[in-house]
């Protein structure tokens, strides 16, 4: 069994829902206090041990390739003012051992097409996939559980939460034909059902684990919801012949692809902040609502 070192980070989507703070920056640079998405799944994904970060990028997207990239003004000029600390956050935004690779998606074709962009680095190897804007706060990274999973059973999973089920036309929904703990057996995914199409109330959330053989069926697939290529599609096609595992993961997950769910995420992070937390706690005790 090969060992998951690979992550793909899809990144190429153009943000409308926070226009107009993305017109020209990525929405996966919009920071939770003092770091951007992006850098916290790359964080977990490092967490979980992950060698090489693959960034599917769309052409606006040039300030994600410069946050992974060495800035030698900058750090000239920290050094230069004795601002260490600050120094050292710049320098190992990723660590030395890690490998960074950029590649481009020139159509905005869907998040099945943007990870068939990365079939050329992925080769023959099993992969993950991390969606910047699900943030996962957990003890253990949530793609490191998952990885253990796989570790297990060798095969396909995704990243299940439940969901209020009149929300299922936002996600991809699973059924089911068995489940042991966390753990569930899937016999079909349906991407973005209405409620009443809806087999369960349990969703698809921005981690996966794919195997190589994930390229063939994003390939043969045509154009679903939203005219783009779906990787619920590819999924569905792989539980024909194989099995495939839905995992109800520990942590919480903010939709940070929402404004309200951002604004959460940056509370609650910003409670549990070291320099920020008391006097935060303190300014949401004295506000008047």
């Amino acid at each position: 069994m090969k060992k998951i070192t690979k992550a793909v980070f899809p990144v190429a989507g153009l943000g409308t829902r926070f226009l107009p703070a993305t017109k020209a920056s990525p929405k996966e640079m919009l920071p939770i206090v003092d770091k951007p998405l992006i850098q916290y799944a790359a964080e977990e994904a490092v967490h979980a041990g992950i060698k090489q970060l693959i960034f599917v990028l769309g052409r606006t997207k040039n300030a994600i390739i410069d946050h992974f990239d060495a800035a030698p003004d900058l750090e000239y000029d920290l050094r230069s003012k004795k601002k260490n600390s600050l120094l050292r956050l710049v320098q190992n935004i990723v660590p030395k051992n890690i490998d960074c690779v950029f590649v481009r998606q020139d159509l905005p074709l869907g998040l099945g097409h943007a990870i068939y962009c990365a079939r050329n680095i992925i080769n023959d190897e099993p992969f993950a996939v991390i969606l910047a804007d699900d943030l996962i706060k957990s003890k253990i990274p949530c793609l490191k559980q998952m990885i253990e999973i796989y570790s297990e059973k060798n095969s396909t999973i995704v990243a299940i939460e439940k969901i209020n089920k009149k929300d299922s036309s936002k996600y991809g929904i699973i059924d089911y034909s068995s489940k042991s703990k966390s753990l569930y057996n899937l016999k079909s995914i349906i991407e973005k059902p209405s409620p009443a199409q809806a087999k369960t109330n349990l969703a698809v959330v921005g981690r996966y684990i794919l195997p190589s053989n994930i390229f063939d069926r994003i390939k043969k697939s045509s154009p679903g919801v939203g005219k783009e290529i779906q990787i619920t599609d590819a999924i569905s096609g792989l539980i024909k012949d194989y099995s495939v595992y839905g995992y109800a993961f520990e942590g919480k997950r903010f939709d940070c692809g929402s404004k309200l769910g951002y604004l959460k995420a940056t509370t609650e992070y910003a409670l549990e902040h070291k320099e920020l937390s008391k006097d935060f706690k303190n300014y949401l005790k004295n506000l008047k609502i």
